[in-house]
C-alpha cells in the first residue's frame, strides 16, 4: 500500500536562517530511493497572526512501506534528518497508510 511520510516541524525562531537550512533539507530528500513524490508547505498564521503549532510540513510519497522505511535509512536520509537535527527545530515525523 502507498505510503507517506509527513514531517510537522515546529516554528523556528528565526525563519530566515532556518529556510536556508530547509532548502538543504527538501534537496536531499528529493534524492531518497523509490520517492514517488515530494511535497512540501508552509502553514499559514492563525488569523490574528500568531504562530500555529508548526511552521512546515513536508510530505514524502512512496509505493510502499516496505520502500518507504528502506529510504530513511539511507545516507540521503541521514542527510537530511541531521540538517534538520542541527537546525534545533523539533519535528516529529509520521508514517501513514494512503486511503483514497
Amino acid at each position: 500500500m502507498a505510503t507517506k511520510i509527513t514531517l510537522i516541524i515546529d516554528n523556528p525562531e528565526d525563519t530566515a536562517a532556518f529556510e536556508e537550512i530547509y532548502a538543504k533539507v527538501k534537496a536531499d530528500a528529493a534524492t531518497l530511493p523509490k520517492l514517488q513524490r515530494l511535497e512540501s508547505a508552509k502553514v499559514w498564521p492563525k488569523e490574528d497572526g500568531t504562530a500555529t503549532p508548526a511552521y512546515r510540513t513536508l510530505d514524502l510519497y512512496f509505493d510502499s512501506y516496505e520502500d518507504a522505511s528502506a529510504a530513511v535509512t539511507t545516507p540521503a536520509a541521514g542527510a537530511f534528518f541531521g540538517a534538520l537535527v542541527g537546525s534545533q527545530v523539533p519535528f516529529k515525523g509520521l508514517f501513514s497508510d494512503i486511503e483514497n
